[in-house]
C-alpha cells in the first residue's frame, strides 16, 4: 500500500516535471515571430540574427523566467497558508490579501499609466493593510476557525470595494484591468 502510494506520488511529480518542460519549450518557440528550434541553441551561444536574438533574450526568456519564479513563489505561499491554517483548501482569500485593482483603476481613470513597480507596491500595500486588519482581529479572537471567518469577511469587504470602484470605471479601464488580472506575462 505504502509502496503504491509512493510510486503514484513520484509518478505524479515526474508527469508534472515533464509537462513543465514541454510548456517551457513551447513558451520559447511560440509567438508572433517564429523562432525555429534549430535556431534557439545557436542564439543561446551568441549567434543568429539580431532580431531573433533580441526576441529570445529580451522577451521570451525573461517572460519564461518570470513565470517560473512567480509560479514557484505562488506554490510556496499557498503551501505555507495551508500549513499555517491546517486546511488544504486555504488560499489568499482566507486572509483577505488578494487586493490590487483599486490602484490600477484609480490611476487609469485619471489618465495616468501605472508601471509594474507601482502595481507591485499597490498590491503589497493592499495586502499588508488587509493583513493588518486580520492581525488586529487575531489579538481579540483566539480560535483559528473564527480567525479564518474574519479573514474571509475582510476579503469580501475588499472585493466589494474593488467591485464598487470597477462599477464606475470607464469601459477601457475595465478591459485593461481584466486583461491584467488574468495574469499575462506578455508585458
Amino acid at each position: 500500500m505504502e509502496k503504491t502510494r509512493r510510486l503514484r506520488t513520484w509518478g505524479g511529480f515526474l508527469l508534472l516535471l515533464l509537462l513543465l518542460l514541454i510548456f517551457l519549450i513551447w513558451n520559447i518557440l511560440a509567438g508572433s515571430v517564429r523562432l525555429p528550434a534549430s535556431e534557439i541553441w545557436t542564439i543561446l551561444q551568441g549567434g543568429g540574427e539580431l532580431s531573433q536574438r533580441r526576441i529570445l533574450l529580451q522577451i521570451r526568456l525573461p517572460r519564461l523566467l518570470a513565470a517560473l519564479i512567480l509560479g514557484g513563489a505562488l506554490s510556496v505561499s499557498g503551501y505555507l497558508l495551508q500549513t499555517f491554517f491546517h486546511n488544504p483548501i486555504a488560499g489568499p482569500f482566507v486572509l483577505g490579501i488578494s487586493t490590487v485593482s483599486v490602484t490600477m483603476v484609480t490611476l487609469l481613470s485619471r489618465g495616468l499609466v501605472s508601471t509594474p513597480a507601482v502595481l507591485i507596491a499597490a498590491a503589497f500595500a493592499g495586502a499588508m493593510l488587509s493583513m493588518g486588519f486580520v492581525l488586529a482581529i487575531s489579538r481579540k479572537v483566539r480560535r483559528m476557525s473564527l480567525l479564518v471567518v474574519c479573514g474571509v469577511m475582510i476579503g469580501y469587504i475588499c472585493t466589494a470595494l474593488t467591485d464598487f470602484i470597477v462599477t464606475f470605471a470607464d469601459d477601457s479601464n475595465i478591459v485593461n484591468l481584466h486583461n491584467w488580472s488574468l495574469g499575462s506575462f506578455s508585458g
